[in-house]
Parts: structure tokens; sequence; C-alpha cells
């Protein structure tokens, strides 16, 4: 095969269904996590250029976040007063029966025109399970768990009379009516998934559409595509990547620089540290003590998801760069998050997004088939 088009990157937003805001600081956020509050945001979102918005999904609060919805009734309210934007919901495969997903998932999709996705969570805090009296399962386990969640979503969605036996499920007979919107290129709703090590990066190329990196240096990044790929292109399967960052877009890079360091400096030193905690049932607990957090220092934690990391700090021009300079290893979307939503998302809609298409109008890249 030879080299195509690589299409214009996408971003999204970061729902702010959580009380305390995307970091885990006593700087001051402007941020809610209320409905119409959301909804203002998602109009924002979809007026200035962003195509999708995540949902997070937690049973129990906390680093902070003591409050937070339900990621499903949330994200089809956000549908309801939406007209482009892809909501992706939440979901954790230990919490939820994947044949009764499926059926959601079915019925928003119908719904809401075709813009409704998944993001297959496989967990990592103990502690929620262990409240409602849901069995624990290793860290690679989990991934095994999530792979069956997808296949039984797929099948659901793509047959009548459907079976599957599984080593967490078992299906017998099931046909899903109404199945998902049909729509070219996108046979079922769009699956995405997190989880930076070895068992989530196989997970993702053998079942998932989209595959979620915490935030990471460019290096970093090409290594985890250039793996998932090739891991994917062995099973005929193609996955698109998405990097997490956290942006602070001003003016000037001396007042971008300041804004982090004034997070840093408020940072709820405590929250962070039951944090880290925590995050210990997740690379850490890998067999080979690779993947999310695991390399994560206290100021990385501030940003509950590495996004200091990406470097998404300076002026729009700055950031417009470096996210070109994503794309060109393979980076398809920008999860974006922000202090304060509505006014930083709309600046970066309005003085950021145009320049990353200029750059990309200027430059058009080829994506290059792994052999």
């Amino acid at each position: 095969m030879g080299a195509k088009n690589a299409s214009p990157m996408k971003f999204a937003h970061w729902v702010s269904s959580a009380s305390g805001g995307l970091v885990v600081s006593k700087v001051p956020q402007r941020t809610d996590w209320g409905l119409e509050y959301n909804i203002r945001l998602a109009k924002i979102a979809e007026e200035v250029g962003f195509e999708y918005a995540l949902t997070q999904i937690r049973f129990m609060g906390s680093y902070g976040a003591e409050y937070q919805h339900d990621a499903l009734i949330f994200s089809t309210a956000l549908l309801a007063h939406t007209e482009t934007l892809n909501i992706i919901t939440g979901i954790l495969p230990g919490m939820f029966h994947p044949g009764v997903v499926a059926k959601h998932g079915a019925t928003a999709d119908q719904i809401f025109n075709g813009r409704w996705a998944i993001n297959v969570v496989s967990g990592w805090c103990r502690a929620e399970y262990d409240a409602l009296g849901v069995p624990w399962v290793e860290h690679d386990e989990r991934y095994v768990r999530s792979q069956e969640f997808i296949e039984i979503l797929r099948g659901a969605w793509t047959e009548d009379d459907f079976s599957y036996a599984g080593k967490y499920w078992k299906i017998d007979g099931y046909t899903l009516k109404p199945k998902p919107l049909v729509i070219p290129g996108r046979p079922t709703p769009e699956i995405f998934q997190g989880g930076n090590s070895l068992a989530a990066q196989r997970m993702a190329a053998s079942v998932s559409d989209w595959y979620c990196m915490n935030g990471n240096t460019p290096e970093g990044f090409k290594e985890q595509i250039n793996y998932v790929t090739k891991l994917a292109t062995a099973k005929g399967r193609t996955v698109k990547f998405v990097a997490n960052a956290f942006v602070i877009a001003r003016e000037t890079e001396a007042e971008a620089q300041a804004e982090l360091e004034r997070i840093v400096r408020g940072a709820d030193t405590e929250a962070v540290e039951n944090f880290r905690i925590a995050v210990k049932e997740a690379g850490q607990a890998s067999k080979e003590g690779k993947g999310m957090w695991v390399k994560s220092t206290s100021r990385d934690l501030i940003q509950y998801n590495d996004g200091f990391n990406t470097n998404l700090v300076g002026t729009p021009e700055q950031i417009a760069l470096r996210i070109y300079e994503l794309r060109k290893i393979g980076v398809d979307m920008v999860l974006c998050g922000f202090l304060h939503f509505h006014e930083e998302t709309r600046f970066f809609g309005e003085r950021v997004i145009p320049l990353v298409r200029e750059l990309e109008r200027a430059a058009p890249m080829k994506r290059q088939a792994i052999a």
C-alpha cells in the first residue's frame, strides 16, 4: 500500500462534569460541573471548530472531584442541546453489562443522528469497585474484559441472533433493534479506549477505533503510535490516536508560563498524593510495570492525565506549530483541557485552530502505510 493524505487534526474537549476542574490545584478556576455550564461549553466548542467532547466516568469522587455526574445521562443531555458535536461517553466494563450498554448506545445514536461514541475505560480506581462489591481483577485481565466488552458491542450492533462465549460474558441469541445508524466510513459508533500499558496497546490494536494517550513528549507519543500501528496493521486494522493536553494559550509565552507556575505552586498536595496512591493499580500493576502514571512526577499529577507534558503552553502560534508537529507523527486528535473552560475554549478555537489549518494547507501530510 502507498501513502495517503492524512486528514486534518481533530479537536476534542473534556466535559467539565466533575467538580474541581481539571487541575488538582487551589488556583481559581472558572469552571462548573453543572449541566447549564456544560451546555454552554459544548455550544461554544462546536461553534469554534471542536468536533468531539469526552465525558468522564467515575462512581466515587477523588483527587478534589467529589461531585461527578453520570457519564451516560450527562452525555445524552449534551447531545440534546448540540447539533454537530460528537459526545464520547466514558463507560467502565466492570460496572456495566455490554449488552445493556449496546442498547443504550444504539438508542442514543439513533436519536442524536450518529453523534454518540463510547470510551471504554478499563479502570484503575479500586475503591469504587470495593465499595459497590464489584469483583476487582488484576491489571492485564481488566483489558481482557474490556476487549470482550467491545467485541460484544460490535457483535450486538451488527448481527442478529448474536452469541458470544467469553471469559467474562456469555451472550446467547441476542438481537438488538434498532441498531445504531450505519454511516459511510462509520459502520458502528466510534469506540475509544485509554490506558498506556502494553496490554492496553494490544487491545487497541485488536478492537478499538481510537487509542487515547496520556500527555507525553513527541517521542513518547511516537513510540506508542508506532507500536500500536504495527500490531493493528498485522491484523488488517487501522487505529487512530488521541493525545491528551492541558492547554494554556496566552498572548505571550511569559504569560502562559506564569499561569502554569501559578497552577503548580497552588497544587493541593494532599489530593495529589492520594491520587498517586490510587493510580498504583494502573501501569505500576501491569506485568511489565509500564503504562499510565508510572513515570509521572508530583508536578505531572497536578493535571491528572499528565496534560502538562504535551507542552501546549505558550502563544497561539507556538501551540499551533506543536500541534502540527504532533499531526506529523500520527496524532489524529488533541483532547484539550483548560483552566477557564468557556473563555479558553473560545480563544483556542478562534486563535489556535485556524493557525493549525493554515499549516495543514501549506504543507499537506502523507500518512505512510506500515508494511
